[in-house]
């Protein structure tokens, strides 16, 4: 029902209009009356009317009065102005100003009915084309929101380029513009459904967890997408190193209290940060390495929930040993401080009862495993880590004592020490076997990163970080640019039509070709054709990229 009020300043009218008419038996609620404009404000404001029936002519503020105000803040208000004779001229001022309707005194019950119902009309009728529009405004906020995940998650994954992923990100309001990158990746797991910010948490330590993640969920300047149905990414972008360093610090809050959960937790929280990057077109470097991170962070849990389990069944004791002190001696020690290190570093362990219960070996894996977590930010380019560390662990199932554990300390060591001391180049040749079969299959369209891969037996995903790592492109940025040239070579050298290079060079939709041949070049392929010069146009295309390497 529609909520009517009355403004007038005889009170015999007022009393006459709210006495004549069965108001909710007519669909109405006659909800209040005042006898002034300025007392009418104060109780719309509170009241907040669908329609207000009000004289002209009353004192401190009038009924024109009223109405400019009225429309101006509550332009969904309908007034319908009640006048007199004398005051024609008034009342059609009053349309002029937006007011509904007017009627004149004196004013039978069913006129003024008919009134209201022709009014109530109105007032559905715009409530239903607004809240169509709002139906499409979501559709439309929606339908942008899965663009911008898509673009997010193809960024990340390495499916795009810098140019196509700024232009795309303009088209729906994403601003990826920034001096500095990290890609950050969570994957939260509770036992019970519902909204983190209703879990009740069995402490303090993970309330303050629950609290500071959804900090991170609430952060409406980082640029978030979901991966997966327990997967988030976040893509921090900043002007300046200190800033964006900063912002990772609420997500290195978090790791730190995931690290003093305790077995019997509501929630487990797995995140891993990756490395900052300058370039656009590095993030999906960034987002590899949380990956990484993530994977290696959620083996150190597990080994620890297990540990903790050993420890609840045997009752005994136990240390961590120190990790971080262990993993900056692998990076700045020195084979001569090794003997005298690992012997004070494993003087916690004496008293383990080594064959009777299997904490030792937790003990020793956990310390493993951070040391090929912290491996991985040094040495991303390590052959088979999961590998290595399945060697490893078949060694740790043999300690049986504390100078196994030694002789155990000593190997992981120089296991580290060997990824410490190999070269940069060590992939070299792999990537000159990249190339040249990208040279010899890029006519084909379906040609992609996996067949690459399979050609030099690698993982899609390590090649894409190992190839971008070392030659400054992705690889699609790669792949296009040769495209374009041998499309170019083609123009200048051939009488063959633009459909038909694109065909040649890999492409099977002429126009997708012609954007992008524009887009890389600076030129259409019949300003190209025709006045094109190779050499300065390969110029034009090699600044224009070191430009949109933001």
């Amino acid at each position: 029902m529609k909520k009517v009020m009355l403004v007038d300043d005889e009170i015999l009218i007022r009393e006459t209009i709210r006495d004549c008419i069965q108001w909710e038996q007519e669909g109405f609620i006659c909800c209040g009356e005042a006898p002034d404009g300025e007392m009418a404000l104060t109780l719309i404001e509170q009241l907040r009317p669908d329609i207000v029936i009000t004289d002209i002519m009353m004192p401190f503020i009038n009924g024109l009065e009223l109405s400019a105000i009225l429309r101006e803040r509550y332009p969904d208000v309908k007034i319908i102005i009640l006048t007199g004779h004398e005051d024609f001229d008034y009342a059609r001022t009053a349309l002029r100003m937006g007011v509904h309707d007017y009627c004149l005194k004196p004013i039978r019950a069913s006129d003024l009915i008919e009134l209201l119902r022709t009014v109530s009309e109105l007032i559905d009728k715009e409530r239903e084309i607004k809240a169509s529009i709002d139906r499409l405004k979501q559709r439309e906020r929606e339908k942008t929101e899965i663009l911008r995940e898509k673009l997010l998650n193809d960024l990340c994954s390495g499916f795009i380029t810098t140019v196509e992923a700024i232009q795309l990100g303009a088209a729906v309001s994403l601003n990826l513009q920034a001096r500095y990158y990290a890609a950050v990746i969570s994957d939260v797991r509770t036992i019970e459904d519902g909204p983190l910010s209703e879990l009740l948490a069995a402490n303090q330590v993970e309330n303050d967890l629950l609290q500071r993640f959804q900090h991170a969920l609430d952060h409406k300047e980082w640029l978030q997408f979901k991966r997966s149905r327990t997967e988030i990414c976040w893509l921090i972008k900043g002007d300046t190193l200190e800033q964006i360093r900063n912002e990772l610090d609420i997500f290195k809050e978090i790791l730190h209290l995931s690290t003093e959960q305790g077995p019997a937790s509501t929630v487990s929280i797995a995140l891993g940060i990756g490395s900052v990057q300058e370039r656009l077109m590095n993030i999906h470097l960034s987002f590899l390495e949380a990956v990484e991170d993530m994977h290696w962070r959620r083996l150190l849990r597990q080994n620890r929930v297990t540990l903790w389990e050993s420890i609840s069944e045997s009752r005994e004791h136990y240390v961590f040993l120190d990790r971080a002190g262990f993993v900056n001696f692998l990076k700045v020690g020195s084979p001569s401080q090794l003997p005298s290190f690992i012997e004070e570093i494993a003087s916690a362990l004496n008293g383990m009862k080594w064959t009777s219960t299997s904490i030792g070996y937790y003990i020793l894996n956990d310390l493993t495993l951070e040391v090929f977590r912290s491996a991985k930010d040094m040495y991303r380019h390590r052959d088979a880590p999961e590998e290595t560390l399945q060697q490893l662990q078949q060694i740790l199932t043999k300690v049986r004592s504390t100078d196994d554990a030694i002789q155990y300390l000593t190997i992981l060591t120089n296991q580290f020490w060997t990824w410490r001391s190999q070269t940069n180049d060590k992939y070299g040749e792999m990537l000159r076997s990249v190339k040249a079969y990208i040279h010899a299959n890029y006519n084909n369209d379906t040609f992609s990163l996996q067949d690459a891969a399979e050609h030099v037996k690698m993982s899609a995903s390590h090649l894409s970080k190992v190839f971008s790592q070392e030659t400054g492109r992705t690889f699609i940025e790669y792949l296009t640019h040769f495209r374009i040239r041998k499309a170019m070579e083609l123009f200048k050298t051939t009488s063959f039509k633009s459909f038909e290079i694109a065909f040649l060079v890999g492409y099977n939709d002429s126009h997708y070709f012609s954007t992008l041949f524009k887009r890389i070049t600076g030129m259409t392929t019949k300003e190209f054709k025709k006045n094109g010069n190779m050499e300065s146009t390969l110029f034009v295309m090699e600044r224009n990229e070191a430009e949109q390497m933001i």
